[in-house]
């Protein structure tokens, strides 16, 4: 084993956490209606043209530079690290579980309660039946594992059928990039797919003379298998460019709306800081996780990161809808778990774990 794997995800969870702050959030899901409106590069300005404001921002940015760039020079052997890493690669099987998780428990959530993908897209479950027992039925069935493939390019077709009916469900597009993994990587285990699969395909069951639907899972474990290796690479930038959104769209552009939940929630009376740098610290700390997970640099580290962002969220917003952010949730458990995966910076120039790409490529 390599004892020189680079301890990236604490190095990069220390950084960007003296950065993160509870505001981190959906902020359509905590607000009623628009805030002022504001032009966002003249908020900006204004910020920061307040000496202590420009201070803060300059020294934590040349903080988390000049930590991020002694520790690459550097590069500390940390045993630890190096163990935790292959123990994760060990647990590539369980991704597909994670994600069905994710996934199926927000869609079961949203049926019962009446909207689609967003919270903030609402729709009548007495009017539209039909509606709410497709979502509950794809959140059960995605919970068991039945059916995995099938049942996410539903999904997939039902969240683009819901993208015309109206725009805003964009706020829940952390659901693409997991329905894509699973659709490559199928229901893993445990689950019912795999459970039948090992019945059907033992001679002499009687389960095995009258199902059919085993062959096509065998094909299309076949056929999806020389893409498994991509999967981390699908994860992480989808949640890179959640991030970005609720980073860009979601406060540095809108800066009006923003404030609003600081009033709301009295942050200031939390951490005692103007109110304008609580948008412009989330809005940037969410950039700059989004950016790292694009790229896929130091990517276990952002993963950390995001973790303690919905999790400062969840105690800081007590009114945040739960169940909307259990996806990214499970995403952040899947990028953590699996690392960059290829086409990344980590991948190109840092040491991966033992086995990353292989391990996520035969995982079942």
């Amino acid at each position: 084993m390599d004892t020189r794997i680079p301890s990236t995800a604490g190095t990069v969870a220390l950084a960007l956490t003296l950065l993160s702050r509870p505001a981190a959030a959906h902020v359509d899901y905590v607000t009623e209606g628009p805030g002022e409106a504001l032009d966002a590069v003249a908020f900006a300005i204004s910020v920061l043209s307040n000496p202590l404001n420009a201070a803060v921002f300059g020294i934590s940015g040349l903080a988390v530079t000049g930590g991020l760039a002694a520790y690459l020079w550097v590069r500390p052997t940390i045993t630890d690290i190096v163990i935790l890493r292959d123990v994760l690669v060990g647990y590539s099987d369980l991704v597909p579980w994670m994600l069905r998780l994710s996934v199926g428990l927000p869609l079961v959530g949203a049926g019962f309660q009446g909207y689609l993908f967003a919270p903030t897209v609402t729709f009548d479950a007495t009017a539209n039946p039909l509606v709410r027992a497709l979502f509950i039925g794809l959140g059960f069935t995605l919970l068991f594992g039945l059916a995995t493939r099938i049942v996410t390019t539903i999904g997939l077709v039902t969240y683009g059928w819901a993208l015309t009916i109206d725009p805003g469900v964009v706020l829940a597009m952390e659901y693409i990039p997991a329905f894509l993994a699973l659709l490559i990587l199928g229901g893993g285990r445990p689950s019912a797919d795999h459970m039948l699969q090992q019945v059907a395909s033992t001679d002499g069951t009687y389960y095995g003379r009258i199902d059919p639907v085993h062959h096509l899972k065998r094909f299309l474990d076949a056929t999806t298998a020389p893409y498994r290796e991509y999967v981390p690479v699908i994860v992480r930038v989808g949640m890179g460019v959640t991030f970005i959104y609720l980073g860009l769209f979601q406060k540095l552009a809108e800066p009006g709306q923003a404030l609003l939940v600081v009033e709301k929630y009295d942050l200031t009376a939390v951490v005692p800081v103007d109110a304008g740098m609580w948008v412009l610290g989330a809005g940037l700390t969410e950039m700059l996780v989004g950016l790292v997970l694009i790229f896929g640099f130091m990517t276990r580290g952002a993963a950390a990161v995001s973790f303690v962002l919905f999790t400062t969220t969840l105690f800081g917003l007590p009114d945040d809808p739960v169940l909307a952010h259990i996806t990214l949730f499970g995403m952040a458990s899947a990028v953590f778990t699996m690392g960059a995966g290829p086409l990344s910076f980590d991948d190109w120039f840092g040491r991966p774990a033992r086995s990353d790409r292989e391990t996520v490529a035969s995982a079942d």
